[in-house]
């Protein structure tokens, strides 16, 4: 059963990855989609491990 901090991050990081996806990667438009900053986008690509590489795959 997963925890309800899990199931946020999961939707979190599915969140950022759409929005990286519709701004064809480029983290200050998908920031501001998002309304948070760009460094606050870097730390979360960096925490939930996010890679282009690996999402174009999926």
């Amino acid at each position: 059963m997963d925890s309800l901090k899990n199931k946020i991050n999961g939707i979190e990081r599915q969140e950022i990855i759409n929005a990286l996806k519709e701004c064809n990667w480029i983290m200050a438009r998908a920031a501001r989609k998002l309304g948070i900053t760009e460094r606050m986008i870097g730390y979360k690509i960096k925490k939930y491990g996010i890679r282009k590489e690996d999402v174009n795959k999926q």
